[in-house]
C-alpha cells in the first residue's frame, strides 16, 4: 500500500476551496491500494499534519487535535516527512511518514503555480497533476493565452498591464485600454482563480475601480474583450503526453455575466452534480461544436504539456468557440464530468496517481549528471607565473 501524501490549503485566497477537494479526494481515495495522509497548509504558511484533518468537520468547526508542524527535506529521494525543529522535544521521534507519492490538492497561488510542484521536483519523488511549467503557463492567464495564440487556439482580444505602471500614470493605461479592447470587457488578476477579483465593466465610468480591485489580487492584471452573451462550456482532458481522454461537457446553467465564488462554490454543496439544477452535463451541443472543444481542449492541454486532468472552460457564441482558460487543479478535480465516461471518483483518483508514477519514472530515465573532467582541464584557479 502507498501512503499518499494529499497537500492542501495553502496561503492563498482559494484556501477554503482546496480544503474542500482534499476532503473530497480524502473521502474517496481507494484505500484498499492508498494510505491517505493529509498535509494541511494554514494561511500564515505552517505545514501541519493531523489525524483530525481527515475529516471535514475538524475543519467546519475549527478543532483539531494532536496537531505536529513538519517540515519537508529537499534531499533527493528524502520520503520522510520532519517535525519542524522548534517542536521538537526530549525523547521527541523526529521523523514521521514516509510518503511514495504527494497529491497536491492545493488551488491559486503558492501551489497550483508551480511553487510546489518545484519543491517535489528536487524531491524527486512522483506528484499528481501538471509540472512546474505547465503549473506556472496554466496559472497566468497572460502568458496562457500567449502560448494559445501561438498553437492556432482561438482566444478572445486581450491586453495586460503591471502595477507599477498603473501607478506612474493611470490615465496613461486607461488611454491605452481603451485604445486596444472595446466594451464591454473583464479585468482579472492575471495569477488567480474562483472568480476573485474579476469585474465585467461596460463603460468607463467603472474601469478605474475595477482595475484597482484586480491589482489589489495581483501586480499584473489582464483586460480581455466580452463575448456578449456566451455559453459557457467546460470540459477537462486527462492523460501523459499524447495518451488523453476528454470528459463529457458541462455547461453551468443560469450565470449572467460571470459565476461568483459563491455560484460555484457555496450554492453547489451537494457530492455529485447529478440532477444539480445548476449544470447540463452533458451539455447540449451539436456534433460540430462538440467536436470542435474536444479538439481544442486536448490541443490547449498539450501546448502546455500539461499533465494529469485538467479542465479547461470554453465560451461558444454560435458558432464561435473560444478558449477561456485551463485549470490544472480543478475543483473537486472535476470528477463530475468523468462520470459519464465510466470512472468513478476513486477509479478518477486512482488514474491520476498512476499518471503521476509514469511520469515520475520518465524523468528517472534522463540523465542528470556529464562527465567531462572539467575541472582538471580548465584554467580557472591555476597559478599565474609573474
Amino acid at each position: 500500500m502507498k501512503n499518499v501524501g494529499i497537500l492542501f490549503g495553502g496561503r492563498s485566497v482559494e484556501h477554503e476551496v482546496s480544503v474542500i477537494t482534499a476532503m473530497q479526494i480524502i473521502e474517496n481515495i481507494d484505500k484498499t491500494k492508498f494510505n491517505p495522509i493529509p498535509i494541511y497548509v494554514n494561511k500564515n504558511g505552517e505545514w501541519l499534519v493531523s489525524e483530525s484533518f481527515l475529516k471535514f468537520e475538524s475543519f467546519k468547526n475549527e478543532k483539531y487535535e494532536n496537531v505536529k508542524k513538519i517540515i519537508l527535506s529537499p534531499n533527493y529521494k528524502d520520503q520522510n516527512l520532519y517535525i519542524h525543529p522548534n517542536d521538537i522535544k526530549l525523547f521527541t521521534k523526529k521523523d514521521l511518514d514516509s510518503i511514495d507519492v504527494f497529491f497536491p490538492a492545493f488551488h491559486g497561488t503558492n501551489g497550483e503555480d508551480g511553487t510546489i510542484q518545484g519543491l517535489l521536483e528536487l524531491i524527486g519523488l512522483p506528484y499528481v497533476g501538471a509540472g512546474v511549467l505547465s503549473s506556472a503557463v496554466g496559472m497566468d492567464k497572460i502568458i496562457m493565452k500567449d502560448i494559445f495564440k501561438a498553437n492556432d487556439i482561438p482566444v478572445v482580444d486581450y491586453t495586460y498591464y503591471y502595477r507599477s505602471s498603473w501607478k506612474t500614470n493611470k490615465e496613461a493605461v486607461l488611454k491605452d485600454i481603451e485604445s486596444k479592447i472595446t466594451y464591454p470587457l473583464f479585468v482579472k488578476p492575471a495569477n488567480l482563480g474562483s472568480s476573485i477579483g474579476i469585474s465585467k465593466v461596460k463603460s468607463n465610468e467603472d474601469l478605474e475601480s475595477a482595475i484597482e480591485l484586480a491589482f489589489s489580487y495581483d501586480r499584473k492584471i489582464i483586460i480581455e474583450k466580452a463575448v456578449e452573451d456566451p455559453r459557457e462550456i467546460n470540459c477537462a482532458v486527462m492523460g501523459y503526453e499524447d495518451d488523453l481522454e476528454v470528459s463529457l461537457c458541462e455547461e453551468p446553467l443560469g450565470w449572467k455575466e460571470i459565476l461568483s465564488f459563491d455560484d460555484k462554490y457555496v450554492k453547489q454543496d451537494s457530492k455529485t452534480t447529478k440532477g444539480d439544477k445548476n449544470k447540463n452535463i452533458p451539455a447540449n451541443l451539436s456534433d460540430e461544436i462538440r467536436t470542435k472543444i474536444e479538439n481544442y481542449a486536448k490541443l490547449a492541454f498539450k501546448s502546455i504539456d500539461c499533465r494529469g486532468n485538467a479542465r479547461i472552460d470554453f465560451l461558444v457564441k454560435e458558432e464561435d468557440v473560444y478558449v477561456n482558460e485551463i485549470n490544472t487543479m480543478p475543483g473537486s478535480i472535476a470528477f463530475y464530468l468523468w462520470e459519464g465516461r465510466g470512472y468513478s471518483f476513486k477509479e478518477l483518483i486512482s488514474k491520476m496517481i498512476d499518471i503521476a508514477i509514469k511520469a515520475q519514472k520518465d524523468k528517472e530515465a534522463n540523465m542528470y549528471t556529464y562527465d567531462s573532467n572539467l575541472f582538471k582541464r580548465t584554467q580557472f584557479g591555476a597559478k599565474i607565473k609573474k
